[in-house]
Order: structure tokens, then C-alpha cells, then sequence
């Protein structure tokens, strides 16, 4: 479990590739510095497992589908990417309940320069588009973010100085891809809430006589 703070900016030294799967080393001193293998990393919000250690790296395999689902399938050496080590029980949480798993990649639009500030607009897949409401929460590449406005098949971030500079959001130009994590409360809430709304269905009445869905 991460919250989504990004603790340092890494660097992707080395990737081999195998069989469906892949082997990364990334350069990240302060989150290697207490590590151990089996340890849980965020690398670009994707969480992975920590198989060596040494000298200021670490490195991880990652599998097809994570290559597949994720922006990890086109990196390549050289590439910046945001670290987080897990969240340790009684830590404050500062993000969001983050799980690390990608639920699907989204894209940069458009940057606006608002001053000191940013807003950032990403497109995304419209099957992940009813998880977010304006002011809720959103993961993209490992950062715990505020939505703005949230639209049909986009949404939009601000993003402030500290944020452009510690993490590789401030490096996105628009079209490139980025991994995105919708808040994990609200797929439990439409799976609870499924069955007796029949969010699934055809339209039914409620007690009123008007349609939901």
C-alpha cells in the first residue's frame, strides 16, 4: 500500500528483456537505502517487487500483463521515473489510500500554465471515467492528485510548483502516456452497491416512481 507521495525521481539504468516478462534496474538511492529483497516499490505507480540490491539500485521483474497495462511496457534506459517505497503502519497519510495496481493508461492533452501553477488535462478510457468526481482523488504514474473537473472521457489535475519539480509529471509533454489508479473505494462501493442498484441492468424504479440506474 502507497499513499501516492512521490519520495524520490529515479532513473531506469537497465532493462532486459525475456519471455513476456522484463528485468529492470533503476537508480533510486533514498528509497534502496532500507530496502530489502522482497520489498514493495512504486515505480511510476506500478508496484513491484525488489529482486537485487546494490549500490544506490534495485532491481525488478515485471511480468506481461503489468508490461501490457502499463507505460513500464515502452520504457526504455535513461527514462525518469517517480518512487515510493510502501506505506508503514501508523505513517500519516498525506495522499490517498494508494494499491499500487494500474487499472489502465491515460494520455497527457494539454498543459495551461496558470501562473505558478499548472493544470494538467489527461484523456482516459471511459470505463474508468465514472470512479472520478470533481475534488476526489486519482493516481497518475504513482502521484496523489486532486481532480478538477472530471469529464466523460477526461479529467483535469492543477499541479503546483513542488510537484512539477519533484516528480516526472513536469517533464509529460503532451501525447505521452501515463499509468493511472482510480480510487479503490469507489470500485468497492460500486461492487457493494451493484446488486441492489442494479448499476449493471436495465433501469429500474425506485420508491418514488423515477428511473435510476
Amino acid at each position: 500500500m502507497f499513499t501516492g507521495l512521490v519520495e524520490e525521481l529515479g532513473e531506469l539504468t537497465a532493462r532486459v528483456d525475456g519471455r513476456d516478462a522484463a528485468r529492470l534496474t533503476v537508480r533510486g538511492a533514498r528509497v534502496s537505502a532500507d530496502a530489502a529483497v522482497g520489498a514493495s516499490i512504486a515505480v511510476n505507480g506500478v508496484c513491484l517487487t525488489v529482486v537485487q540490491l546494490g549500490d544506490g539500485e534495485f532491481t525488478v521483474d515485471v511480468i506481461g500483463e503489468t508490461l501490457r497495462r502499463s507505460s513500464l511496457g515502452p520504457a526504455g534506459v535513461g527514462d525518469r521515473v517517480n518512487l515510493e517505497r510502501a506505506v508503514r503502519l501508523g505513517d500519516r497519510l498525506g495522499g490517498h489510500l494508494v494499491q499500487g495496481h494500474v487499472d489502465g493508461t491515460g494520455v497527457l492533452l494539454s498543459r495551461e500554465n496558470a501562473g505558478r501553477w499548472e493544470v494538467l488535462r489527461f484523456g482516459l478510457p471511459a470505463r474508468l471515467s465514472r470512479y472520478l468526481v470533481d475534488k476526489g482523488s486519482i493516481t497518475v504514474d504513482g502521484v496523489s492528485l486532486t481532480v478538477v473537473e472530471a469529464g466523460a472521457d477526461e479529467f483535469s489535475v492543477g499541479l503546483i510548483p513542488t510537484t512539477r519539480e519533484a516528480t516526472t509529471l513536469g517533464l509529460l509533454r503532451p501525447g505521452e502516456i501515463v499509468n493511472l489508479e482510480v480510487d479503490v473505494v469507489a470500485k468497492y462501493v460500486e461492487r457493494l452497491a451493484a446488486p441492489h442498484l442494479r448499476l449493471t441492468g436495465p433501469a429500474v424504479r425506485d420508491n418514488g416512481g423515477e428511473e435510476v440506474q
